[in-house]
């Protein structure tokens, strides 16, 4: 059941761009105004808003930040809602791109994904025509510092979960996706606190891209996609492998 997590090279490139760019607390942001939308604004009601926050937190995102993202989503702030929308689309050389968004411009947002598509070799593609390659999970992921990883296996079957990923920063616990608020709140109680709790897409095939040249232009519409202000995840088919990983690296 048990695996090494082999998306965290990708989840981990994402992570120093989210810090590099500055853009982490626009995402934090979003999760906070769409968890309180959908669940309200008292997070001890609202589990996924109290990930969403303690994920804040974590980044040092400032309290006042914070509030106006729980006001903005339960609608105190007035102004346009947010609505989550997904793209799809394909890179170079084919590679699939699954987008999330939250947005309170319908048309700016798919302007924008049109322009970054275009200019990074690529095009926006028709609704299911990419989703299909993927498979739809739940993930939590649990700070791999200080836990047991037999401990946790135990607790995740226990909970429901599909499958744990190990990784040496997060473990990434797997569940359907109709599972997922189960899972988290049954491995609360076991005593484990998750940093993130969402649905992601996970690729049913992957792409290793062996070229470092592909590789490059994968990564820089990877990036541009990430980086875009409405964006929340960004779900892709491509793998880099460990040779064309380290002549990046060099």
């Amino acid at each position: 059941m048990a695996g090494h997590n082999k998306w965290s090279k990708v989840k981990h490139i994402k992570a120093r761009v989210d810090v590099i760019r500055g853009k982490v607390f626009s995402k934090c942001a979003h999760e906070i105004a769409i968890a309180a939308r959908d669940g309200g604004g008292d997070p001890g009601m609202n589990a996924r808003l109290r990930t969403a926050i303690d994920n804040a937190k974590s980044v040092s995102m400032p309290k006042d930040k914070i509030e106006r993202a729980v006001k903005k989503g339960t609608g105190e702030l007035g102004g346009d809602a947010i609505q989550e929308v997904t793209y799809e689309g394909y890179g170079p050389e084919g590679i699939a791109f699954i987008i999330e968004t939250a947005t309170d411009n319908l048309n700016r947002t798919a302007a924008d994904m049109r322009e970054i598509f275009t200019k990074n070799g690529g095009s926006v593609a028709t609704q299911g025509s990419v989703s299909y390659q993927f498979d739809r999970k739940g993930e939590i992921r649990i700070p791999a510092a200080g836990v047991d990883q037999d401990s946790l296996m135990e607790s995740a079957i226990l909970a429901g979960a599909d499958d744990v990923l190990f990784d040496e920063e997060e473990h990434d616990v797997l569940t359907s996706p109709t599972e997922l608020a189960a899972v988290a709140g049954k491995l609360r109680e076991a005593g484990f606190e998750p940093t993130s709790e969402r649905l992601i897409s996970i690729a049913q095939t992957p792409s290793v891209v062996e070229d470092e040249e592909l590789a490059q232009r994968v990564m820089k519409l990877y990036e541009r996609l990430d980086e875009y202000q409405d964006t929340l995840n960004v779900f892709t088919n491509f793998e880099i492998s460990d040779a064309v990983l380290e002549q990046l690296n060099a």
